[in-house]
């Protein structure tokens, strides 16, 4: 009886896309919606995302006519498949209204899964601009992630939130969730992750005129991220560094500082050309208020140029 048994282990293992799509014209309700759903998952795999969103979609139709009967676990299943193709399909606010609908079923179901992919939907919403519903998703997930004593995924969610909050110009609620993130960051020996909240930190400080602030934390992110050899970040945190010394009165120190952060975001070989555009504009900006117009005017219309390209 037991080698039977195992048989069957066996059997449901390798169960392929064709006997699937056999099985359909058999199946109704909940199977027939499971089994697209399975085709979906599969073809999703090979990345064939068009003909996996339309299957997904299926599985959604038939779970939807089912009306209460349908276990929302599995329509919820549907709506994050959806989600998941769209957002491959770079149709980035259509895939967060679907995983919003999948979150919802899983939040009112207590389902485990919902915190997940509650965090995947904070991101994708952050990708589509959105920037208050990045807000309100992760401030959720925090609450949640805390009281699991994750805290870890805590201090994610307050970094994805002081984004949000960096790029709404609301620059006090941006440092304050920063610091919150930094903490517990801190606190798990994250040593990257709170160099970067610390380089995120000096920039709201500068746009608050904060120049104390900002040179320190500017300096804390710098000194790691030229510890950790890691000059992508380094170029970022030194940019911060060049403008609190701006800020803070020593010019020239920090013209040199972000003229060498010019100097290696060309030699970069990921050259990141918007990056370079604002420090440019920012070494303008400071070579006017030195009354050395004459040069500033001819990087900007250098840089206009480029910035031409960038916008189309």
């Amino acid at each position: 009886m037991g080698n039977e048994h195992n048989e069957d282990d066996a059997n449901e293992e390798i169960i392929t896309e064709e006997m699937l799509w056999e099985r359909i014209p058999d199946t109704q309700g909940v199977d027939r919606a499971s089994t697209y759903y399975e085709l979906s998952a599969r073809i999703y795999a090979r990345g064939q995302y068009d003909e996996a969103l339309a299957l997904a979609e299926t599985a959604r139709d038939i779970y939807s006519e089912l009306g209460a009967a349908a276990p929302r676990e599995g329509l919820a299943q549907a709506y994050s498949a959806i989600g998941y193709n769209l957002n491959q399909l770079k149709r980035m606010s259509e895939a967060a209204s679907a995983m919003s609908k999948a979150v919802e079923l899983l939040r009112e179901n207590k389902s485990p899964m919902a915190l997940e992919l509650a965090c995947t939907l904070g991101e994708w919403w952050y990708s589509s601009k959105e920037y208050r519903k990045t807000i309100e998703c992760m401030e959720e997930c925090a609450r949640e992630h805390l009281v699991d004593g994750n805290e870890l995924g805590a201090a994610n969610d307050f970094y994805l939130m002081g984004c949000a909050y960096r790029e709404l110009k609301e620059y006090s609620s941006a440092i304050e969730t920063f610091l919150e993130a930094r903490t517990l960051f801190k606190s798990a020996h994250e040593v990257i992750q709170v160099a970067r909240c610390d380089q995120k930190l000096a920039h709201c400080y500068v746009e608050i005129l904060d120049a104390e602030s900002a040179l320190r934390y500017a300096q804390k992110s710098a000194d790691v991220f030229a510890t950790a050899h890691d000059q992508r970040r380094l170029m970022y945190a030194s940019f911060e560094l060049g403008r609190a010394q701006v800020l803070n009165g020593d010019i020239d120190e920090g013209l040199s500082t972000i003229e060498r952060v010019l100097d290696a975001a060309t030699e970069s070989d990921m050259r990141d050309f918007e990056f370079i555009v604002t420090i440019e504009k920012k070494i303008a900006e400071i070579l006017h208020s030195l009354g050395r117009s004459e040069e500033a005017s001819e990087i900007e219309r250098r840089i206009s140029s480029v910035t031409e390209i960038l916008e189309d």
